[in-house]
């Protein structure tokens, strides 16, 4: 005769053989594995590193581009998988764009073509045709290879990310030593920490463009979404800030209550989000030391949830909407750019993003990652956009 337990043991071990499904793996303590991802043109090694959690939370980080190339979570059953639109290789990403890439000198837009420290102008290398600097120019950080080191202790794994950029770089001055530290701990928050020192005056504003889609696929217009944020940047037709704030109230941007991404994304001009909305925080128009709790994400088919706290007094959210199914449809994820507010260097009403020499630049961000409640019916998902 068996026993209750071996028999549950057994029913245990024969659906995990037989089940269709990923279950979520358990490590036995946070770990870093560290490979190669493949060279550059040049010859170099791109180092690739995934780290993981006592929770079976994987992470996977590149050095070119101090890239996040995956997040893999449990949904409510248990099962891993993708949060994140990922490169499908090396190549891919040598290729061009941002997903999630780490972008500097200076995340977001600068207008004028460049900008003025202490009576000295600076022109930048890269602008388009409306004299608009964007993401650090075409050779910004996201296009450079960082230099990494790995570490697993105190029930964390981690990823220390260093780029040297030179002075005139991109047209900026000084010589800027600029490092992010990935940190996954087991109760699956991903901290992101950025720092940053200048030997001249420059401007400094990183920030990581990852989407995601807690989904795992399709588009993310049916995940919820909660903002604390009373306040958007107007921007003229170049997407460049006025310089005025405007409400949330009444208007498509008011995510003070969760509703449904796609919900109002018809009405806004460009055919969904890229906006800048503001983060409560405190008198010196930053978020000081301590990440300021600001985004609620939820897919009520999965059960997963993201919640999101910064240090900085904007986040550009951004919903993919020039995406056309190459690989990935139109608002097939959304981005969550923790930041500065876009061309402060030529808005003194803006907090500032100056760096000088001997100072310290200092931006914290966090990704926390969970599940909660039951799988909805069909009807109740489709009720959710209406």
């Amino acid at each position: 005769m068996y026993t209750l337990a071996q028999i549950r043991l057994f029913a245990t071990a024969v659906f995990a053989a037989f089940s269709p499904f990923p279950t979520h793996p358990r490590a036995v303590a946070a770990e870093v594995e560290e490979q190669s991802w493949g060279r550059l043109p040049d010859g170099r090694e791109v180092g690739l590193f995934v780290l993981t959690n006592a929770r079976g939370t994987r992470v996977t980080v590149a050095e070119y581009g101090a890239l996040l190339v995956s997040v893999e979570t449990a949904d409510r059953a248990g099962r891993l998988g993708s949060v994140t639109l990922s490169y499908g290789s090396f190549g891919e990403a040598l290729a061009g764009g941002v997903f999630g890439s780490v972008v500097g000198r200076f995340a977001n837009r600068i207008g004028g073509g460049g900008f003025e420290i202490d009576g000295r102008r600076f022109n930048l290398h890269t602008v388009n045709r409306d004299g608009v600097h964007i993401h650090g120019g075409t050779t910004g950080f996201h296009r450079q290879r960082w230099k990494g080191a790995a570490s697993s202790e105190g029930g964390a794994a981690r990823v220390v990310l260093s780029l040297t950029s030179p002075d005139g770089h991109e047209g900026y001055p000084g010589r800027v030593e600029a490092s992010v530290t990935y940190t996954l701990d087991d109760s699956d928050v991903l901290a992101l920490d950025y720092a940053g020192r200048s030997d001249a005056p420059t401007h400094l504003n990183l920030t990581n463009h990852a989407y995601f889609n807690l989904a795992g696929g399709g588009d993310v217009r049916d995940h919820l979404l909660r903002l604390d944020s009373d306040y958007i940047l107007a921007t003229d037709r170049r997407k460049v800030p006025t310089g005025e704030r405007l409400p949330v109230a009444g208007t498509p941007f008011d995510f003070r209550e969760p509703k449904p991404i796609g919900r109002d994304i018809g009405g806004i001009e460009g055919g969904g989000y890229d906006h800048c909305f503001i983060i409560a925080c405190d008198d010196s128009g930053d978020g000081g030391t301590s990440p300021v709790p600001f985004a609620r994400l939820s897919d009520p088919s999965s059960g997963r949830v993201l919640e999101i706290a910064t240090t900085k007094p904007g986040v550009q959210i951004f919903t993919a909407n020039s995406f056309s199914d190459n690989p990935f449809p139109r608002w097939g994820g959304i981005c969550f750019e923790t930041q500065h507010f876009p061309d402060a260097p030529n808005q003194p009403g803006f907090p500032s993003s100056l760096l000088r020499p001997g100072e310290e630049y200092r931006h914290r961000t966090e990704f926390r990652f969970g599940t909660e409640g039951e799988r909805p019916s069909t009807s109740e998902r489709k009720s959710l956009v209406q």
